[in-house]
């Protein structure tokens, strides 16, 4: 190994291990990934002016891969201003509101109601959909309006955002970084989530339902939700014609679901019918609400879309062309410049871990999860997880195998911690809807998500 793959090797290593550090400390990380990018290309080529270029070279490299992830997030989230600006929305979910007769099936309930919303319009829009419609219903019902948020927390931004299954953003972002198909992620995810879902909704039920009966929950009182979380633009529509849109959106989409699997329809194919799906429903459903000024509003509501997936993927966009520099996307911005015998950052830096170190599956799976949790602190549970995968190709590499299971469990940590159900500030919004303290909300989620991470990685090891 050349003097110059060492350097570059260090590099890498120096640069993960600050950017892990800055996210332990809540700190901003697009600076550091910056500058890790700029020295790679120093190192490697010797050439300043290569070096400065590969910095917009790698943002090119990354934004090429994640815009059709970025581009479908942005189409659903437009999709879903029209719809609650509308009444669709609503009127999709009230009959469901018929089933809540107690604070069991109240939990359950809109749990299960806001992973189904979550899947097709992720959890940001499912939140004020869910809140809205379902927060008086539950509170009449006897579930606490911190019950509420706790079930809105671990369904959506728990179950449904940790998996992905629909608009496949999460596992895209992983699956690149980690170098293997988005379907593979997928497959080794299901078994994962499904675990972790069942522990932390469980344990969290239980842990309520206990304070319940004690009196450490405070009785539930129909106590008006904020004006400013629904302060919409309603825009009339007659009861017939919003009743057909919000019948034909579920079978639009469930739809699309079959399709996906009788025409064998994945990764960037299955993403492609639901953002064209989501795409028309927009157009549909804004010509018919603003007539006349339905191109203008078509328009507004993109760019609506636009400024959310930006915002976003904004601050991922540095980090993602980052770890893309550990594998095949530092040939494609510096060219054919690694010595001879490299098999890319990443893959030369497991093998020479399971040439040093003995790497077993369960300090890898340990490692993937606790690498996971450190990433989902910053409070976005997306701008970790490209290290996730890229952590996931070396220890799979230094193993030989498991590289789909461990890319799916680093991903499921992250989202968990960051996505929305443990650190404070990613989960304001749903304590807001709700009216709770937000650090109480983190608080009563901890210990079940902490349980399930910890169920869900021996299950992990097994899997391996």
């Amino acid at each position: 190994m050349g003097i110059e793959l060492v350097w570059l090797h260090g590099v890498y290593v120096l640069f993960v291990l600050g950017i892990i550090l800055l996210m332990v400390l809540r700190r901003d990380t697009s600076l550091i990934s910056i500058l890790g990018i700029a020295l790679l290309g120093l190192v490697a080529t010797g050439s300043v002016t290569s070096a400065v270029g590969g910095i917009f070279g790698s943002f090119i490299y990354a934004i090429t891969e994640l815009l059709p992830t970025i581009l479908v997030i942005c189409i659903i989230v437009a999709m879903s201003h029209v719809l609650t600006d509308t009444g669709v929305n609503e009127t999709m979910i009230r009959p469901m509101t018929h089933l809540i007769r107690n604070p069991t099936l109240a939990y359950w309930v809109i749990g299960i109601v806001m992973m189904v919303i979550s899947w097709f319009f992720w959890p940001s829009p499912g939140v004020a959909l869910i809140g809205a419609v379902m927060l008086p219903v539950a509170l009449r019902a006897g579930l606490p309006a911190i019950g509420v948020a706790i079930a809105m927390n671990l369904f959506g931004h728990g179950i449904a955002l940790s998996g992905d299954f629909v608009i496949q953003g999460a596992p895209t972002l992983t699956a690149k970084a980690a170098g293997i198909p988005v379907g593979d992620v997928i497959a080794a995810s299901v078994p994962l989530v499904i675990v972790m879902g069942v522990v932390t909704t469980v344990v969290a039920f239980w842990y309520l339902r206990k304070d319940m009966r004690i009196g450490n929950v405070p009785a539930p009182t129909e106590t008006a939700v904020p004006d400013s979380v629904f302060a919409s633009v309603r825009v009339p529509l007659t009861p017939g014609v919003r009743r057909a849109l919000a019948a034909a959106v579920p079978i639009l989409f469930l739809l699309d679901v079959l399709a996906m699997f009788a025409f064998d329809l994945r990764g960037g194919d299955a993403t492609a019918l639901v953002g064209g799906t989501a795409l028309l429903i927009l157009i549909v459903a804004t010509m018919l609400a603003h007539k006349q000024k339905g191109l203008e509003e078509v328009t507004n509501h993109l760019i609506q879309g636009f400024q959310f997936g930006f915002k976003v993927f904004g601050p991922v966009i540095p980090i993602a062309a980052f770890f893309y520099m550990g594998d095949s996307g530092f040939i494609k911005v510096f060219g054919e410049v690694l010595p001879a015998g490299s098999h890319g950052i990443v893959n030369d830096l497991g093998v020479a871990l399971a040439q040093t170190i003995p790497i077993s599956k369960e300090i890898a799976a340990l490692t993937l999860t606790a690498v996971g949790v450190i990433t989902g602190l910053d409070g976005s549970g997306f701008s970790g997880i490209t290290l996730a995968g890229s952590l996931a190709q070396l220890f799979a590499t230094a193993l030989g195998s498991g590289i789909a299971t461990l890319t799916a469990l680093g991903q499921i940590a992250a989202i968990w911690v960051g996505g929305g159900t443990i650190v404070p500030w990613a989960l304001i919004p749903a304590a807001a809807i709700c009216g709770v303290d937000p650090f109480e909300l983190a608080r009563r989620n901890l210990y079940p998500v902490a349980i399930g991470l910890l169920v869900t990685t021996i299950v992990a090891m097994f899997l391996l």
